[in-house]
């Protein structure tokens, strides 16, 4: 997508004010002031401007943005509303977003971690002592590539395509289609490079990951997920499938067949797998990821609860050492052609991940900071602008930090 030009006009400010289209919540409760920690409130408040000119030129209809400096939180806003479609709602700071993509390193990647820690796992193992039908890549002279690895899976490096035609796939299993069919469909299909040798973000991998998740532990990634992630860190607004006491609490996202789906994840191969998914389907808050940054920045422990370890923390973020190229560690994105996110202040020890219903996270270790944003740009026709918005709230949050 090319650049979107953002200039904010100067009557953005009265649009906070009295603009229909927008409705501004704020926390006071457990937030710090932004001085305390090195930061400059009067800088941050240029999200309120930036937001205030996306929401004009309905690029999204709602977004949230949490921000973290030093173990306190320092923003914590509101903005717009939850939905376009059937009829405009207000927005809520604790509403639950489709994270799309962000359940690859929450979810599924730190699972995977701590199958390694518990020695159940290696990142060397073969894909296919897992998957036996896992082929290898074949090259124009018929010559076969190396075995893919776990560690190809978690840095998009094993060969896979990016993605498969759900409805392809539906036609010749059925729908709801079980993770294993799918994950022997994704198995066959013809590699587009050998392992290790060229980056291409492919959501197979991890729905590949989760299947090993399953096998290894005979739990889904959801079950696993929530018992060793989500409830030691009080995650309380995070899951696979929310239930339907949270539907009214759930941002919808595209309509589809004449109705927005709320809580219905809106990858079509997570849904087609019936919500549980390793690239996608995890639903949560930002006040949840805004626990699950603190864990990472506290290398792997957040009030006396330790989910990784911190050689696991430090492995996860870092360019994994046999795919340089790749720009990813393990499960995040560190320096790939995806990591707009990091906007153009942060280091290069940060890290994140995006979501394509609108979603992203970023950390930044050495700053001790991090930032969450969280919008429904799919909502109603998927034709939202996200992009170039990622790239700018980062400026705007690393500018605000004055005492690095």
């Amino acid at each position: 997508m090319s650049m979107v030009n953002l200039r904010v006009r100067p009557h953005v400010c009265r649009l906070l004010l009295f603009s229909f289209l927008m409705v501004v919540v704020s926390s006071c409760s457990g937030l710090t002031r932004p001085e305390e920690v090195g930061m400059s409130s009067e800088r941050l408040k240029q999200l309120d401007r930036l937001m205030a000119e996306c929401l004009r030129q309905k690029y999204f209809p709602a977004a949230v943005i949490v921000v973290g400096r030093k173990d306190k939180i320092v923003f914590r806003q509101a903005y717009g509303h939850s939905q376009w479609v059937p009829a405009p709602k207000p927005i809520k700071i604790d509403m639950i977003f489709d994270l799309a993509s962000l359940t690859k390193p929450i979810a599924t990647a730190t699972s995977i971690m701590i199958l390694v820690e518990r020695g159940q796992l290696s990142l060397w193992d073969k894909v296919k002592d897992y998957v036996p039908e896992f082929s290898v890549y074949v090259d124009k002279n018929g010559e076969k590539g190396e075995e893919a690895r776990l560690y190809h899976l978690l840095t998009h490096t094993s060969g896979l395509p990016a993605y498969t035609d759900a409805q392809e796939v539906a036609k010749t299993y059925g729908s709801p289609c079980p993770t294993e069919t799918l994950v022997k469909h994704i198995a066959a299909l013809k590699k587009e490079f050998a392992p290790g040798q060229d980056f291409r973000y492919s959501c197979l991998g991890f729905i590949t990951l989760a299947y090993i998740i399953k096998k290894v532990t005979g739990q889904d990634l959801a079950a696993f997920a929530s018992e060793n992630i989500f409830k030691p860190l009080e995650m309380k607004r995070t899951s696979f499938k929310p239930p339907l006491s949270w539907k009214e609490h759930c941002v919808p996202t595209e309509v589809i067949d004449g109705q927005p789906l709320i809580g219905v994840v809106h990858d079509p191969l997570a849904r087609l797998q019936g919500g549980i998914s390793g690239n996608a389907g995890l639903f949560s808050t930002g006040d949840d990821l805004a626990i699950f940054a603190r864990m990472m920045l506290h290398q792997g422990e957040f009030n006396g609860r330790r989910i990784l370890s911190p050689l696991s923390v430090k492995r996860m973020t870092e360019i994994f050492p046999d795919v340089l190229f790749s720009g990813r560690g393990l499960g995040w994105d560190v320096s790939s052609v995806y990591s707009s996110n990091r906007g153009d202040l942060f280091g290069r020890s940060s890290y994140g991940h995006t979501g394509y219903t609108g979603t992203s996270m970023w950390i930044d270790p050495e700053t001790e900071t991090f930032v969450i944003f969280l919008t429904n740009r799919v909502h109603p026709d998927d034709k939202g602008v996200i992009i170039p918005v990622r790239s700018r709230v980062a400026n705007i949050v690393a500018a605000a930090i004055i005492h690095p």
